[in-house]
């Protein structure tokens, strides 16, 4: 049996093993370690979840979720009832600074507003995705807050270091081009990659986050 079949049959049993993902109508295609994923699921999470067990398989080294939510009937909302709720929730949110607000068509929900921090902005997706009648989020939330940009590289290394999560001869590079974090390099695997991009998140002053980094397997 190929390297390429172990990694899809991989990818098909953490589908299955994974409680938060019904695998019944989702293809799983695998290009050397380059992983998509193919069919429909009946919410919003599960779109996501189905990503993130993926990514838990060792050798996939690139996705690609092509997966469509399709909801259950019950599930459906019109546009002013689920937009009314997207709103409440972020409201209800702690989290979610004033200001953020949701408007939603056929399922697909637009967040927009300012925020201070990139973690509100990604606490604003967290509280509408998992609502009955999200089918996705388009994020237009824009990070602004008075900081010396300039110090943006110094915060994401100084992170780095303090969460233990690049090897000291890891070629793993930050840059920083205005607001915008620039990684590049390479780590060896999802978790290890997500950690690194969470942390350029965290710092202050951080609008984009641009994801060069190449993930070994």
């Amino acid at each position: 049996m190929g390297k390429s079949t172990d990694i899809r049959e991989a990818v098909e049993a953490e589908l299955a093993f994974d409680p938060l993902v019904n695998p019944a109508n989702i293809a799983v295609k695998n290009m050397n370690g380059k992983v998509a994923l193919n069919g429909t699921v009946p919410s919003y999470p599960q779109y996501l979840e189905a990503a993130a067990a993926a990514q838990r398989v060792a050798g996939v080294t690139n996705l690609h979720n092509h997966l469509e939510v399709i909801l259950p009937p019950g599930d459906y909302r019109d546009d002013p009832t689920l937009t009314t709720i997207a709103n409440n929730a972020l409201v209800l949110n702690v989290t979610v600074p004033d200001g953020v607000e949701a408007t939603a068509r056929d399922g697909n929900i637009r967040l927009f507003g300012t925020v201070s921090y990139g973690s509100q902005r990604a606490a604003a997706e967290l509280a509408v995705a998992g609502l009955a009648g999200v089918r996705n989020i388009k994020d237009d939330i824009e990070v602004s807050y008075p900081v010396d940009l300039a110090d943006v590289t110094v915060l994401v290394h100084d992170a780095l270091e303090r969460y233990a999560l690049v090897a000291d001869d890891s070629d793993v590079t930050v840059d920083t081009i205005g607001s915008t974090v620039m990684l590049s390099g390479h780590v060896d695997s999802w978790a290890e990659r997500n950690a690194v991009v969470g942390a350029a998140w965290m710092a202050n002053g951080v609008a984009e986050v641009d994801d060069n980094l190449f993930i070994t397997g």
